[in-house]
């Protein structure tokens, strides 16, 4: 069997995108999802995402991490599956979409020769601040680990170090992401993250993006109100726009920003 794809990117964070409108596509073959994301044996990419019909919005968001499980919400995975399905012609540059977490509006764009989508976030109520004052544990659609350090991100072990808070006793069975941010001003931030079921650092996350801009509004005390923190990732810029209650410390109408790039399409056997 033949199985046409395409591949996305959105800041360095890939994916492999398939119509499934038809729901011809093996959902539970897991060993195939991991293999078609093995960047030696197969197309290589952080995840896979279906777009299949929904009876309640525009389409249904189905994402798989690289290990062939089915995860929680992406943030550049959405980002990437609205510029797919404007690319389809399903969409126009406004739609509503469910993902796992919920629904999702996502506006897109073309700008300089790029598009550009802005993906609507779900609301964050809640944040755990541990007594240190730097380290932040919050869910935007997936759960992460935001931990603001004083030397430079550049310079550290990513991995090494972000696997002794995901394999700890507190997170080990959940799994959870992992960031490390240099604050680069009052609204600019630098981050790396380690991603649960890529199992390595990717070159962005737009839920860690997220996360990890919420969490500086909070560490820079920011005043009520509409804010946009810019983050630079490995891959490349996002930028974050969200209404902050500094009284509550909860976000509301919080919207990633950024590119998302069709990189090529082609044909794999399965």
């Amino acid at each position: 069997m033949k199985l046409h794809f395409y591949k996305y990117q959105g800041t360095g964070n890939d994916f492999i995108l398939i119509d499934d409108r038809d729901a011809s596509f093996p959902i539970d073959d897991n060993l195939l999802i991991a293999k078609l994301c093995d960047r030696r044996f197969g197309i290589g990419a952080d995840g896979l995402i279906l777009l299949q019909k929904d009876h309640s919005s525009a389409f249904f968001m189905r994402y798989y991490n690289s290990d062939g499980n089915q995860s929680s919400m992406c943030g550049n995975g959405g980002r990437c599956i609205a510029a797919f399905a404007h690319h389809l012609r399903v969409i126009g540059n406004e739609t509503i979409f469910k993902a796992v977490d919920g629904l999702h509006e996502a506006i897109i764009s073309e700008e300089k020769n790029e598009i550009f989508v802005k993906l609507k976030m779900q609301d964050v109520k809640e944040i755990q601040k541990p007594s240190d004052g730097f380290t932040f544990v919050l869910n935007t659609g997936s759960p992460h680990y935001i931990s603001f350090v004083t030397p430079s991100i550049d310079s550290m072990n990513v991995v090494e170090e972000a696997k002794k808070i995901r394999y700890n006793n507190e997170f080990k069975t959940e799994g959870i992401n992992v960031n490390f941010v240099n604050l680069a001003g009052l609204k600019k931030i630098d981050m790396r993250t380690y991603e649960r079921g890529v199992e390595d650092e990717t070159l962005s996350c737009g839920t860690g993006v997220t996360a990890a801009a919420l969490s500086a509004a909070i560490l820079n005390d920011l005043p009520n109100g509409i804010h946009a923190i810019d983050v630079k990732t490995k891959g490349g810029n996002l930028s974050v726009k969200f209404n902050f209650n500094k009284m509550s410390k909860t976000f509301t109408d919080v919207w990633l920003q950024g590119t998302a790039t069709l990189v090529f399409e082609g044909d794999v056997k399965i």
